[in-house]
């Protein structure tokens, strides 16, 4: 079904004036768009001052006697003086922005041919920022003047991003969009704030995929959402915003959530299925934990993001999906390429804009600024305002900003550390008690609390493993690689891991085989300590 077609333009009080039946005769920039037989006009946004009612009141009368099937909504702009540039911008500005724009299933004209000088620059400059997903609409009168003649005229898209153009409402909409993706947090720390300003240009200007690296809970997804929402904002995306973590794939069901399958074509596959890339068309896929794709589905992937198609699983014919790429990764993709765990062309092509957000730790300055975002939203969801007092505030921000507080879950752990004291805050106060209980819960969280013998556990050792026999340098070391094994999916993943740095001394490397000649002197073996994972 084709769109309809909407026109945003400024009442003309002279090209457009007329009273009489003489007016017929002359050339109407506004009505004489709407005579164009080959072209009709579903809806007319016309602006105008409101000084001129009765003028307007009659363009709509003329429209409608020869365009009866277009709707034509009055708009008027209240300005005091129409050739000053930022009161003009600030009028036209605040109604795009309050304006329901449909691209999905209209398309917009700006008409530029109508209006002061003042008021057809800004209509250029919202239609380039895409303020107004559209295109601007150049009329021009018939060459020998013949009433019913409706003149020509032309769709004009231009480039104006090579003009440094200097305007506070971009300014506001630039400031507006930083603070948006960082969530209304006024964060403190230079380098993240400089990342994040520079993310914001790339988020608005490219639909080249993104790259973001970073510890477990720096707010990697997080990020990813709200770039999408600054796109969609923006009316540059018009699909959904899609999430998975490749961590959670494997086998057939990792190219069967990815891409699709075709029914029968593995056992189980009961049924079509469009898959997650065909999901994202026209919208943001993000894709975290990207390291952990096997490199069938890396291969895949790759043909996907440059050529925009792809074979779904059992299927002879290729699929169309257009989507932005946005991946997230814990891993340091260069030591995978390196070690053939990673295509070097698929990390060349999600490389050319690469974001470190760096953890909380790393940030301390923006700990406060957290903290109170966090009990706003807490406060918001409960319905309740919860506050610290004077002493119990300074207490847990000299805490969380010392070396004693790690934040190995970052974000995550400062949420779930926020939530906590703010669900047991009696009369909305977190007191000192409440914090320093709060604080020895995060030392034991971080193992910081105790002695090496009390972090002991002989859970955390085999059962075969006589804890009882070994020396305590034994058993720390023996538990902190068999905690290693179990956070890892491959006995080489594990060995990089725990040989990181004496690997670049040693003429011959080989991960594994360390690894595993030392849980075979335990008589251990790595298949036994690994964890029963879901497959999906």
């Amino acid at each position: 079904m084709s769109k309809k077609t909407v026109v945003i333009g400024f009442m003309g009080t002279q090209l457009d004036a007329g009273q009489g039946a003489g007016r017929w005769e002359k050339w109407r920039p506004t009505v004489s768009l709407m005579q164009h037989e080959d072209t009709l006009v579903d809806r007319l946004e016309l602006l105008y001052a409101p000084k001129y009612l009765a003028l307007a009141q009659v363009l709509v009368r003329d429209i409608a006697s020869v365009s009866p099937g277009t709707e034509v909504n009055l708009v008027p702009v209240d300005v005091e003086n129409p050739w000053d540039f930022g009161e003009m911008y600030a009028a036209l500005y605040d109604w795009a922005r309050g304006y329901r724009f449909d691209p999905a299933h209209e398309q917009y004209w700006a008409h530029i041919t109508t209006g002061t000088h003042v008021a057809q620059i800004c209509m250029f400059l919202m239609v380039e920022s895409r303020f107004i997903p559209g295109q601007l609409l150049q009329t021009a009168p018939p060459r020998k003047q013949r009433q019913g003649d409706p003149g020509s005229y032309t769709l004009i898209d231009l480039d104006l991003s090579r003009y440094d153009i200097l305007a506070q409402r971009f300014d506001q909409a630039h400031k507006e969009a930083l603070d948006f993706l960082k969530s209304g947090i006024a964060t403190r720390n230079k380098r993240f704030n400089a990342l994040i300003e520079e993310i914001e240009h790339v988020a608005v200007r490219s639909s080249a995929p993104i790259l973001l690296t970073g510890p477990t809970g720096a707010g990697k997804s997080h990020l990813a959402r709200r770039m999408y929402e600054l796109k969609k904002a923006r009316h540059q995306v018009d699909g959904d915003f899609v999430e998975v973590n490749c961590a959670t794939l494997r086998g057939d069901g990792a190219a069967s959530t990815l891409f699709g399958h075709k029914k029968g074509a593995f056992t189980g596959a009961a049924a079509d299925r469009a898959g997650l890339l065909r999901t994202a068309h026209q919208g943001v896929l993000f894709l975290d934990e990207i390291g952990e794709l096997g490199l069938d589905e890396q291969a895949m992937l790759l043909k996907a993001v440059e050529e925009k198609r792809f074979l779904p699983m059992g299927s002879d014919r290729e699929v169309n999906s257009d989507f932005q790429l946005i991946a997230g990764t814990n891993r340091d993709l260069r030591i995978d390429v390196a070690e053939g765990r990673f295509r070097d062309d698929l990390f060349a092509r999600i490389n050319l804009w690469a974001y470190t957000l760096p953890g909380l730790a790393e940030r301390p300055e923006d700990i406060e600024p957290n903290v109170e975002h966090l009990l706003s939203r807490a406060a918001a969801e409960g319905g309740r305002a919860v506050r610290f007092s004077t002493e119990a505030k300074v207490r847990y921000l000299q805490f969380a900003k010392s070396a004693a507080a790690p934040w190995r879950g970052n974000f995550r752990d400062l949420s779930a550390s926020v939530t906590r004291m703010a669900t047991l805050a009696e009369g909305g106060r977190i007191s000192t008690a409440l914090v320093d209980a709060e604080i020895e819960r995060l030392r034991w969280l971080w193992q910081e609390g105790g002695t090496a013998t009390k972090r002991l556990s002989s859970k955390a050792l085999p059962a075969q493993i006589d804890a009882d026999s070994l020396d305590l340098f034994d058993r720390l070391q023996l538990e902190a690689v068999i905690q290693v094994c179990r956070e890892s999916r491959s006995l080489a993943e594990a060995g990089r891991k725990l040989f990181n740095h004496s690997r670049s001394q040693r003429s011959v490397v080989n991960d594994s085989d360390r690894l595993r000649k030392y849980l075979l002197k335990f008589g251990l073996q790595w298949d036994a300590l690994q964890p029963v994972r879901e497959q999906v």
